[in-house]
């Protein structure tokens, strides 16, 4: 009776351990499905600049491994097709930022293969047609971020021979710049920004071979900086990387692919009423670093081009983070 007692134990105890096993499978599954569109029409390339009008969003430049290049693209996000546009009449470049401001886009800074640049560009989508505009206001860099805020633009961190931390802000009306208050926290250069309700958000990035895992707000109209919780507040979460891509949709920020020592492809998306994080499905292209990144109207966010060793990428993937991962699609 022992034995029997003993293997009827052993096989109840196996069948709450199966239970406990799909209840935990359940409890983890990924949300976030993310789906491959078009292809792009140009080189395949990493660190080309991006900004997005309405539901049409340009990409510039970028490095092919063997060229700087200056051409320059629209993407329909409604069509889900490329067409060609005027290229950029500054020098060839990558690692540039970019931001649009008022149905126009701006493009500066960046990489040629031998000089750090700061030369600004202004595009204008009805003609078609390029302007030079005001140099940037502080020092010739690349890696830097850039984004738009209540009708100015503003760039910041970057590395012009080092890391910096500075930050600049354009006004369009004026064609001038001006410093602003430095973000806090330690220089950088290969951050990322996303910006939602008129707050601005940096983080992410590398100085001096160490990784950051700060994160600082920008109120587009106190021009304060308000330094949110670490990244690395959990244990678990590994959202730090250098080089990675961000965006917004419906009012959260996300951060993706990147590069933490090898490159990665974890998502995570972040809550600004709670200053909080939650993982989502990892990028399903190939793991990158020095990719693109646009959002169209708020609505939809596309993760695009980019380099895993020498590996240069043509492919978009457009990421829907409120739904479940689907391996089908």
């Amino acid at each position: 009776m022992r034995k029997e007692n003993l293997l009827k134990f052993i096989i109840l105890l196996l069948g709450l351990l199966s239970t406990f096993s799909c209840t935990d499978g359940e409890e983890e599954t990924s949300e976030g499905n993310w789906v491959r569109r078009s292809y792009f029409d140009g080189d395949n390339r990493s660190n080309a600049a991006a900004f997005s009008i309405g539901n049409k969003a340009y990409i510039m430049g970028g490095y092919t491994g063997d060229e700087y290049l200056n051409d320059f693209w629209e993407y329909n996000a409604e069509g889900d097709y490329w067409e060609r546009k005027g290229d950029f009449p500054g020098t060839a470049r990558s690692n540039a930022v970019a931001f649009s401001i008022d149905g126009k886009g701006y493009v500066g800074t960046g990489y040629d293969g031998t000089d750090r640049l700061k030369d600004f560009w202004e595009y204008n989508p009805e003609t078609d047609s390029w302007k030079e505009v005001a140099p940037f206001g502080g020092t010739a860099r690349y890696d830097a971020v850039g984004f738009s805020l209540t009708g100015k633009g503003y760039i910041g961190t970057g590395y012009d021979g080092s890391e910096q931390k500075d930050f600049w802000q354009y006004d369009p009306a004026s064609d001038s710049w001006q410093q602003i208050i430095s973000m806090g926290g330690a220089k950088r250069q290969g951050a990322v920004a996303f910006v939602i309700n008129d707050v601005a958000y940096v983080c992410t990035g590398i100085n001096n071979g160490s990784y950051e895992f700060d994160l600082w707000a920008l109120d587009g109209n106190s021009l304060a900086w308000t330094q949110k919780e670490d990244l690395d507040y959990d244990d678990d979460y590994l959202i730090y990387r250098s080089n990675g891509s961000a965006f917004t949709i419906g009012g959260y920020g996300y951060v993706t692919v990147g590069n933490r020592g090898s490159i990665i492809g974890s998502t995570w998306e972040y809550h600004p009423s709670t200053d909080s994080w939650a993982e989502k499905t990892d990028f399903e292209g190939t793991f990158r670093t020095g990719a693109s990144a646009f959002s169209v109207n708020g609505e939809r966010a596309f993760v695009l081009l980019g380099k895993s060793s020498s590996l240069r990428f043509d492919d978009i993937w457009e990421l829907d983070p409120f739904v479940d991962y689907d391996e089908e699609d």
